[in-house]
């Protein structure tokens, strides 16, 4: 790794919060997105309260490779991963089956999670460093507007997260697509 590809020290800094039971909120493609580590029941608990959002929603994980979704997603037949997997790195977030284990306030009340391999160098970045895939919900209230900018992200939200990752959202006006893994329906524009 050369030194112009390390995570800063800020990514670093918000890749321990979130191993630490934390939550941060960090630039996507499109809106500020708030990220936790998914296994972590009262780190996500704390996101679905500052949102105000229903567990049974379900809500989406990043990841800067395929492999981080890995734990918490089954493959489909191989023409569909390779549809899946030729949309990534970017904004195309794609419903799979959940394994078993994956945890129901990830899923809510379905039996896909919905996930998506980011394009946004430093939510990618966020993602290597903490080593795994995040949760990625947009930083807003329910039916609110997302933030766009770290500043939004302090005026969207009565409970701020542990830390906000400054930058540019770049990349898309508009939030991922989502599409049904198993036709390529999509459910989202």
């Amino acid at each position: 790794m050369t030194s112009a590809s390390l995570p800063s020290q800020r990514v670093r800094r918000a890749a321990r919060i979130i191993a630490g039971g934390g939550v941060v909120a960090y630039p996507t493609e499109a809106v500020f997105g708030l990220g936790c580590d998914p296994r972590n029941g009262d780190a996500v608990a704390r996101i679905l309260s500052m949102k105000r959002r229903d567990v049974a929603k379900g809500l989406i994980l990043i990841a800067a490779d395929p492999m981080q979704l890995e734990p918490f997603v089954l493959p489909l037949a191989a023409d569909r991963m390779a549809e899946i997997r030729a949309s990534w790195p970017g904004p195309n977030t794609w419903l799979l089956p959940a394994r078993s284990e994956t945890p129901r306030w990830l899923t809510g009340r379905f039996d896909t999670l919905a996930v998506r391999v980011t394009a946004h160098p430093l939510a990618a970045a966020l993602c290597r460093t903490y080593g795994g895939a995040i949760v990625s919900t947009s930083a807003n209230q329910a039916s609110r507007r997302p933030a766009r900018t770290a500043m939004q992200v302090r005026l969207a939200l009565d409970q701020p997260p542990d830390m906000i990752l400054a930058g540019a959202c770049v990349g898309s006006d508009q939030p991922s697509c989502i599409r049904d893994g198993r036709t390529g329906r999509m459910l989202r524009a």
